[in-house]
């Protein structure tokens, strides 16, 4: 069963090119390792909420975009070896720090229930 791991996070604006590069180089290494899919969008219609949205979620401040990125897998066992290998490969130092504040970032792990892809 494929297997997806989901992010969110607050980006400052200024830091969209620099955003966009370190998640190209760190997609190069995913797809590297086992990935299938890599994808990473740029807030462009994210509606404030009265009782939750994306913004409260990782406390956005006001020069911040949110950001919505996911990787797809073959399974939970593919992205276990995957960020494994990610994790121990020296590569990633020269990928550099995250462009925003990592602490912050909404991170978590799904098993695909639907997929329309044929």
């Amino acid at each position: 069963m494929s297997y997806v791991t989901g992010m969110i996070a607050a980006v400052p604006a200024a830091n969209k090119e620099a955003f966009r590069a370190h998640a190209a180089a760190a997609a190069k290494l995913f797809i590297e390792f086992g990935a299938t899919r890599v994808t990473d969008c740029w807030g462009d219609d994210v509606p404030k909420g009265e009782t939750t949205d994306f913004f409260g979620a990782v406390k956005a401040e006001k020069d911040e975009v949110v950001v919505f990125s996911w990787i797809e897998f073959p399974s939970r066992e593919v992205r276990d070896i995957v960020f494994e290998k990610m994790m121990s490969d020296p590569r990633m130092a020269e990928i550099g720090e995250m462009p925003f504040d990592g602490k912050r970032m909404i991170f978590g792990g799904f098993e695909v229930m639907v997929d329309t892809r044929a």
